[in-house]
C-alpha cells in the first residue's frame, strides 16, 4: 500500500471520463488499496480513481464514524440504474477541491449496479449519505465535479480562485 496524490481543481484530468475495469488483477487490487490509505490520510470519506490520476472506473468508500470500525466499500464500473423523485440537500466537499464546501441537491435514493473487488456483480439501493456519496463518486467517473450542482456563480468563483492558487504555486 501507497499514498497517492491527490489531483486538485484545475487540474484537467479531473474532467476525463474513465474507463471501464476490464479484469480485477494484481494491478486493481494494488490500486483499491492505495485508494483507501489515500482516502483515509486525507482524510475523506469517498474517493474515486481518477482522483489519484488513474482513469478507471474505481471508488473506495467508507462513511464509518471515526470513533468506531472502519467500513470499507469498494465500487468497481458502478452505474446508476435508478434514481428516487424525491430529492435530498447534503453539504458537499471534495479532496480535489479542498475546503470549499456547497449544498447539493440530488436524487434521495438510488440503486446501483457494481462488481465487488473479488469480481462478483452486486446491486445495492442506496439513500441519505451512502446515496449521495455514490453520486457524488459516479459523477467523478464521468469528469463531473460536486461543483457542476451548484450556480454559475458559486462554481466561476471557485475555479477562479483554484486556478489563482494554481498560477501561485507554479509561479
Amino acid at each position: 500500500m501507497a499514498l497517492r496524490e491527490i489531483i486538485i481543481l484545475p487540474d484537467t484530468r479531473l474532467r476525463l471520463v474513465s474507463k471501464p475495469v476490464k479484469t480485477i488483477d494484481k494491478e486493481i487490487k494494488a490500486l483499491v488499496a492505495d485508494m483507501f490509505e489515500t482516502m483515509y490520510d486525507a482524510p475523506g470519506i469517498g474517493l474515486a480513481a481518477i482522483q489519484v490520476a488513474v482513469p478507471a472506473r474505481v471508488v473506495t468508500m467508507d462513511l464509518s464514524k471515526k470513533e468506531g470500525p472502519q467500513e470499507p466499500y469498494v465500487f468497481i464500473n458502478p452505474e446508476i440504474l435508478w434514481k428516487s423523485e424525491e430529492r435530498s440537500v447534503y453539504e458537499e466537499g471534495c479532496l480535489s477541491i479542498p475546503e470549499f464546501y456547497a449544498d447539493v441537491m440530488r436524487p434521495a435514493k438510488v440503486r446501483v449496479r457494481y462488481l465487488n473487488l473479488e469480481g462478483d456483480e452486486k446491486e445495492i439501493e442506496a439513500e441519505g449519505l451512502l446515496a449521495t456519496c455514490l453520486q457524488h463518486e459516479i459523477d467523478h467517473l464521468n469528469g463531473v465535479l460536486f461543483i457542476d450542482h451548484i450556480s454559475r456563480l458559486k462554481r466561476t468563483r471557485v475555479v477562479k480562485k483554484f486556478e489563482k492558487a494554481a498560477k501561485l504555486e507554479e509561479g
